[in-house]
């Protein structure tokens, strides 16, 4: 299954490398702290941004924008939105639109990133392709409001925001270790979510696709590693069902809803469980 299976990689979903070399840039940049010079600040700010980033992935771009697993403010879903986007993920639209269609069609040839179709294609080289570059349109009729619009247009200026604010706080060490090096943590933490969490880990539940659940990926993800669980409860806030199951962002979410930020988080009957 790792394997790349080029017969069921459509002609049409090419890897545009010109167009992914920022991609491969922020790889790189971390490299320069060699001759920048760092701290342990940088690496301590590295992985609180991880941290951080992660919840806004989890919590904001999959169980809100995704599958609407609780409700908010217009204004807070403002701000989940823009913390969400300083991961450098694109907008909140386009990464809601591609998941669902993911679910949609999982494990199917539709599907835009199964394992199926290779083991670093469902990682990353789906997401160089040009064809899902510049998908539009929104999957909720409920987040077709204008500032969302701006923002899933603008999709880089909370990151670039963030990054130079890093810049100006801590210099060119916590930009490179900080800023760079946190981001592609991110982003390889997400990605294993689409490949790992298809490949690694055991199946509760006959979800007629290759989803799983993994201990390991559930601490690197927050709670996402319980992918099998939330492949069967997509509209769940919580993905990790049983109490030995640690899910990271539902906890997070709990404290949102004692604050008074969101409510009707929802969750699936227990006898269903």
């Amino acid at each position: 299954m790792f394997s790349a299976k080029k017969s069921l990689v459509p002609p049409e979903e090419k890897v545009d490398w010109l167009r992914s070399t920022p991609f491969i840039l922020a790889h790189l940049a971390p490299l320069a702290a060699i001759w920048t010079g760092c701290t342990w600040k940088d690496f301590l700010v590295c992985g609180i941004r991880y941290a951080i980033g992660m919840f806004f992935v989890t919590a904001v771009y999959h169980r809100y924008f995704s599958h609407r697993t609780y409700k908010t403010s217009r204004w807070f879903q403002f701000v989940l939105a823009f913390g969400a986007q300083t991961t450098t993920q694109k907008g909140v639209l386009w990464w809601s639109k591609l998941h669902r269609h993911h679910h949609k069609y999982s494990d199917q040839p539709e599907d835009v990133h199964s394992p199926l179709k290779g083991f670093l294609w469902s990682h990353m080289l789906w997401i160089l392709c040009d064809k899902y570059h510049n998908v539009s349109g929104v999957a909720d009729p409920d987040f077709n409001t204008w500032e969302l619009r701006w923002l899933d247009r603008w999709h880089w200026v909370p990151s670039v925001m963030l990054g130079a604010l890093m810049l100006y706080w801590g210099g060119w060490g916590m930009l490179l270790i900080g800023f760079f090096l946190s981001q592609v943590g991110l982003w390889h933490g997400t990605f294993t979510v689409n490949s790992l969490s298809h490949v690694w880990g055991s199946q509760r539940y006959d979800t007629g696709d290759t989803s799983r659940n993994n201990f390991w990926l559930a601490l690197l993800t927050f709670g996402e590693g319980w992918h099998n669980n939330h492949h069967h409860f997509q509209y769940s806030v919580r993905q990790g069902l049983r109490w030995y199951e640690i899910d990271v962002t539902y906890y997070g979410l709990l404290l949102f809803r004692q604050l008074g930020l969101i409510w009707d988080l929802k969750f699936p009957p227990p006898h269903h469980i």
